[in-house]
């Protein structure tokens, strides 16, 4: 796990809410606070598609941030900053099974709950922080590791300045 500070929160916040870099990672849950507190449930309710609509879609049990950021902008925008904003990203299982056979861990999809991003806003500061869960015991950290790395890869590759808290 790391946690990282967002330097230029008008930047990253742009790369957020308007851009398409986090726009393939899931969506666990959103919490917003403005003028109200509002409270996203990432998980899908599949009776409210049809079966042609969640297999043409390929919808699964968590909604994708492309589809959750309009919302979640539409309460953020205006002139006011909002109070703050906690969001909480996954990683998908197709682009998890590509991360462990990119970075050859001897671990399965299937043995990982998860990877994660916490993104969270309050009190004018923006912080990262990844995390991982598996559903095995392991004193390996090289999954963590390497989650780490990729998380920070990406903020590089993306010029998103950081530093280490």
């Amino acid at each position: 796990m790391i946690a990282c500070k967002i330097e230029d929160i008008r930047q990253f916040t742009s790369q957020l809410f308007v851009g398409t870099l986090f726009d393939s990672f899931l969506v666990r849950e959103a919490q917003i606070v403005t003028f109200n507190t509002f409270h996203i449930d990432g998980r899908v309710r599949k009776e409210y598609y049809t079966d042609q609509e969640l297999e043409e879609r390929h919808i699964g049990e968590l909604s994708a941030w492309e589809s959750v950021k309009p919302v979640c902008f539409g309460l953020i925008k205006g002139k006011k900053l909002p109070g703050s904003f906690r969001i909480v990203f996954q990683l998908g299982a197709d682009q998890t099974e590509a991360f462990l056979k990119q970075r050859q861990l001897p671990v399965r999809a299937e043995q990982i709950s998860g990877l994660y991003l916490n993104i969270r806003y309050e009190e004018g500061s923006l912080y990262c922080v990844t995390g991982t869960s598996v559903n095995f015991f392991t004193m390996d950290k090289s999954l963590e590791q390497e989650w780490d790395g990729e998380v920070t890869e990406l903020f590089r590759k993306n010029n998103i300045p950081v530093s280490m808290d």
